[in-house]
């Protein structure tokens, strides 16, 4: 019966191919009292490169005036992507939103409710590139006897203006209106880096002597390799010297831990912004996005970009204040973390790759060490080893078996049953062990399910539960003889066909999930290799079945069999070992 040998071969050009897939809404009311976006960097120093303009000088209770934000005409047209238009008392310019806001670009702008007034503020709907917008302000009944209009523009994320003042409007009839206030100023802590270009190239010379590093590949040189992921750190009196260099399109980073989980951990960013990279500290409290260190904590800020690499270079004292929170003092000994992943506009996202962990924790200011890492925990590795020995080779062995040796040994017996029957069982039943603790090894790790893993945890719920399905199908089978036996017949092969197929769906994705990417392209071929292997031998093995058949030409097929498949599992192995 080929069906099953071609439904793996079709399995098989499936998983070859490779699959791609894909925020700000403006929905901001939170900062509808400061007018301040939360985005973790302070408010430009620059004069704003944007005005508001209304069509009427004055007012009356009711009344509409069309508001505009627009990019000054002398700036070049530099382009906005978010904004915030709200209208106040004049004599009150902190107080709470006055009047409501019509729409007249519904594309690009919506209402907020601020306040105790639906629509008392105007932002955008998505950050596409803006230069003017227009909206429609209602005088309230009983409105203040002058009204200033106040924007925020975000240019990008770390670039933007708060409360830029518009002009002042006055009722009419009113007088003492106050003139329009001088732009506000806000006092902040700001996290300020001295940038410069790298003087002294990066190289891995020193390594375990002088320095320690941690390298992803084992011994590279980042001045060689543009591959290299490399991180070293050279004590020094009262400071420590760091050096980060990596293939990254957006950034990379460092982080000190005390586990090998992501939270409560001191973080280096080194953040591409254009042509130029950001490098600041920051702090990761649980599984979240990066806080920016509220105070500066790093000197001697260096970079350089060249050919899709990041470097940053830095200095940090060892001790610091303690007035300066979530800051690891440096005299103690921590995992050690690297991580890379995409950033637009200074902001960074998810890393790409599970990051690359030192397996063991390391002294900062301690004796110079030549650190190893891996970017797999154990327990994945783990994972991957049992599923990849259960369904690339207990399982195809066993069906082997079974199907083409049940005949070769009729009246050989093991513990009173035949030999065929009892290495086919034995073999299952590895499988189904194997399956057991490989499928609960991930949950142990991730303390429950994984929400970025695609399809592949899935599968593996399908394939664990067939595997169930598959040995107490088999205890309540009928007797050979019976007239239901084809029933049994059936469905055992339909649901082990449907279950090695799944299975091998599953390990494919599987070695392109982050906590356990295998190189590619080769790895996958390997794999494919494997699959492939066993399948020709089944073709072989079936098509033999046919015709007149010598027994040793089949313990031969056998074993050349599970040479071919032990050496394609010995490089999988291997391969996940050193990942």
């Amino acid at each position: 019966m080929p069906g099953p040998h071609l439904l793996l071969v079709v399995v098989v050009a499936v998983c070859l191919i490779k699959t791609a897939s894909g925020f700000a809404n403006g929905k901001v009311s939170q900062a509808c009292g400061d007018m301040i976006p939360q985005h973790g960097h302070d408010s430009s120093s620059k004069p704003a490169p944007y005005n508001i303009t209304l069509d009427n000088p004055t007012f009356s209770p009711g009344d509409h005036i069309t508001v505009t934000l627009l990019v000054v005409p002398t700036s070049g047209s530099i382009s906005f992507k978010g904004f915030l238009i709200e209208a106040r008392d004049a004599e009150n310019p902190d107080g709470p939103a006055v009047g409501s806001f019509s729409l007249l670009n519904p594309s690009e702008s919506q209402l907020l409710h601020c306040g105790h007034t639906q629509g008392s503020a105007v932002s955008h709907t998505s950050k596409s590139k803006k230069t003017e917008i227009q909206a429609v302000w209602e005088a309230p009944k009983n409105p203040p006897a002058g009204v200033q209009f106040l924007a925020t523009v975000v240019q990008k994320y770390k670039v933007y203006w708060v409360q830029i003042p518009g002009p002042v409007v006055s009722l009419n009839g009113a007088t003492g209106v106050p003139p329009p206030n001088p732009t506000p100023t806000t006092t902040t802590t700001a996290v300020t880096t001295t940038l410069s270009a790298l003087t002294r190239p990066f190289s891995s010379e020193g390594c375990g002597r002088s320095k320690s590093c941690l390298r992803d590949p084992v011994g590279c040189d980042p001045g060689r390799d543009p591959l290299c992921f490399f991180l070293s750190f050279t004590p020094e009196e009262r400071t420590v010297l760091f050096e980060l260099s990596g293939p990254a399109d957006g950034y990379l980073s460092f982080a000190l831990s005390l586990d090998k989980w992501m939270g409560n951990d001191d973080v280096y960013l080194c953040v591409r912004d254009g042509d130029s990279v950001d490098i600041n500290a920051a702090y990761v409290s649980g599984r979240t996005h990066p806080e920016l260190a509220s105070e500066n904590v790093l000197s001697d800020t260096a970079w350089q970009l060249a050919d899709g690499v990041i470097q940053c270079r830095f200095r940090r004292d060892i001790l610091l204040p303690r007035k300066i929170e979530s800051r690891f003092s440096l005299d103690q000994s921590y995992f050690l973390f690297i991580a890379h992943g995409r950033a637009e506009d200074g902001v960074i996202y998810r890393h790409d790759r599970q990051p690359l962990i030192s397996t063991h924790q390391t002294v900062i200011t301690g004796p110079p060490e030549n650190l190893a890492g891996s970017r797999s925990p154990l327990l994945i590795k783990f994972h991957g080893v049992f599923m990849l020995v259960a369904w690339m080779t207990t399982v195809t062995t066993g069906v082997i078996i079974a199907r083409y040796f049940k005949h070769d040994w009729p009246e050989t017996r093991l513990f009173g049953r035949r030999l065929w029957f009892q290495v086919h069982r034995a073999l299952m039943t590895l499988t189904v062990l194997l399956t057991c603790v490989g499928f609960s090894l991930p949950f142990i790790y991730r303390g429950g399910w994984s929400r970025h893993a695609g399809s592949h945890p899935y599968l593996g719920c399908t394939v664990m539960a067939l595997s169930f399905i598959q040995p107490i199908m088999a205890l309540l089978r009928p007797a050979a003889d019976s007239s239901r036996r084809y029933i049994f017949n059936w469905m055992h092969l339909g649901t082990g066909t449907i279950a090695r197929v799944l299975a091998v769906v599953a390990i494919f994705l599987g070695i392109q999930q982050q906590a356990l990417l295998l190189p590619g392209p080769w790895s996958t071929g390997v794999l494919a290799g494997c699959v492939v292997w066993g399948v020709l031998v089944d073709l072989l093995l079936e098509f033999h079945s046919k015709v007149v058949i010598v027994s040793r030409f089949k313990k031969i097929v056998l074993a050349v069999f599970l040479m071919g498949n032990v050496g394609f599992l010995s490089v999988l192995l291997n391969t996940i070992r050193n990942v």
